[in-house]
Order: structure tokens, then C-alpha cells, then sequence
């Protein structure tokens, strides 16, 4: 039997963490644990390994969408200030130009401006998580970018757009933060910020697919939400739309949450 005739692959959105924060020291030690241990679960834990991954990032911005289309991207080390060995980590995964002019011709015909940037390397909040998700590299990966007006409902539509893919192998991946506040984090007093907007969020993600679409495109109005993600700078929440918008009738589920540097952060799964 077929892997189309068994079960579509899932999109999923996950916390690709802090920078490189998974591969240096950090106070307290077990800062990242939880989430590294997540990821490190993530492919394996799939009924049927993916043939390849579209991978949605927060750290790819562009006026319309854009897909990787090198066949050896370069690594992007866009994090500052880190020790110096986490600039010489090292992610090889090859690319995918048919899958990149798939994407492109699947935004197209829904009426999203779309290209292939032949150019464009893997940025962190790509090659860290998988670092931990699928260390061998062996997956092809093709990058999608977010737009800059971080509309919800494009990128709701774009996920809707790009479903199709989930019945040819592909796993479509989100990565960003579901709290990314920098101001808050390490701050106790955003605990209860995070822990409002994550049981809205959730709620939300597990509601019904017409009720899900309406609330994620509305979530700017949710308790504590523009504290969690600050206007102008919500960018980590956009990669959920897509992966959303990716199983317009299935259901979403939250599959991991953890409590850190002060705030709470969640993965959702998408079926």
C-alpha cells in the first residue's frame, strides 16, 4: 500500500528555541532539555518517515512567497553574539527544485504570488531543529518564507494552498515561537501572560476547522496576545497559520509545552 493510500504526512508547528541554544551551555542547564528532547522525537515519532520537508521559518520575511530552489543550500548563521563554535555547526541537507517549483505552482494557482529564490541559503530557525529532528541530513529540505505584512488569512490560505503536498510525502513544518516577547523572557511576571495566551491559542487550535480559521485569523484580539507577540513582531507566531491552513478539515492538537525562561511555550500538531 502506499504511503498516499495509508495517511497524509502532518503539518506541525514547533519552537525552534533560542538562536543556537540547544548546542552551547545555559543557566539554568536544563533550560532547552525539554524542548530538545521534543524535537529530538519529532521525525522518528511520525508513522511513516517523510519523503521531504517543507520547512516554514520566522527568519525568512519577503514582499511575496518565496521557496528555496538550490540544490546544496548554504547555511545562514542570522544569530549574534553566540559562542564562537555554534557558527561552525554544519546541516548538509540537500535541497529539492522540484519540490521548490511544486510550492511555487501551488501558490500560484491560488492566486499567491510566489518564486523560487535560486539563491537563498537555510537559516536557524531551519537547520537548528532539525540538527535535533533528522541529524543525518538525509531529508530534502526546500524553505518557505513568510510574507512582511503578516497577514494571518494569506498565510492561512497559503498553508490551504499548499495541503496537497501532505499526500505526496511531504511534511510541512512550522518553526517559530508560540511566545516571543523578547522583553518577557526571564521575566516572572509574564508567566500568567504566556499562560493566558497559550490556553486561547490551544483552544483554538483544537476547535472545529471553520471556527480554527476564524480564530487564528482573528488572533491579534486574544487575552495577552500582543503582549506575547508585540505588534510589527509576531513573525513566530505566522508559521502556524501555514501548517493550519495545511489540513483545512483535520484536526489540530497541542503535542508538547514547556515552562521557558519564565513563559510558556507549545508545538501543535496538525492531522
Amino acid at each position: 500500500m502506499s504511503q498516499a493510500a495509508t495517511a497524509p504526512m502532518p503539518a506541525i508547528y514547533i519552537p525552534h528555541g533560542g538562536g543556537p541554544c540547544f548546542f552551547m551551555d545555559w543557566t539554568p542547564r536544563d533550560t532547552w532539555t525539554r524542548m530538545g528532547d521534543f524535537l529530538r522525537g519529532l521525525i522518528r515519532g511520525l508513522a511513516v518517515r517523510p519523503r521531504a520537508i517543507l520547512m516554514v521559518s520566522a527568519h525568512w520575511m519577503t514582499d511575496d512567497f518565496a521557496v528555496t530552489g538550490a540544490a546544496a543550500p548554504e547555511l545562514i548563521y542570522d544569530y549574534y553574539g553566540f559562542p564562537p563554535h555554534t557558527y561552525q555547526l554544519r546541516y548538509p541537507a540537500p535541497g529539492d527544485p522540484a519540490l521548490a517549483a511544486r510550492v511555487v505552482d501551488l501558490l500560484g494557482a491560488a492566486g499567491l504570488a510566489a518564486r523560487v529564490d535560486p539563491a537563498r541559503g537555510f537559516d536557524h530557525g531551519m537547520f537548528i531543529p532539525l540538527l535535533l529532528a533528522a541529524p543525518d541530513a538525509d531529508l530534502p529540505v526546500v524553505q518557505l518564507s513568510i510574507r512582511n505584512d503578516l497577514d494571518p488569512a494569506s498565510h492561512l490560505a497559503a498553508g490551504v494552498a499548499l495541503a496537497a503536498l501532505r499526500d505526496e510525502g511531504v511534511l510541512i513544518l512550522g518553526s517559530g515561537m508560540s511566545f516571543h516577547n523578547m522583553r518577557g523572557y526571564g521575566d516572572p511576571r509574564f508567566g500568567p501572560v504566556s499562560d493566558s495566551f497559550d490556553a486561547w491559542l490551544t483552544g483554538a487550535v483544537e476547535a472545529a476547522p471553520a471556527t480554527r480559521h476564524k480564530l487564528l485569523t482573528e488572533w491579534a484580539d486574544a487575552p495577552a496576545a500582543r503582549l506575547c507577540h508585540p505588534p510589527r513582531a509576531e513573525e513566530h507566531l505566522i508559521p502556524l497559520m501555514v501548517t493550519a491552513g495545511a489540513a483545512p478539515e483535520g484536526r489540530g492538537r497541542k503535542i508538547f509545552s514547556d515552562r521557558v525562561m519564565e513563559t510558556t511555550v507549545s508545538a501543535f500538531r496538525f492531522d
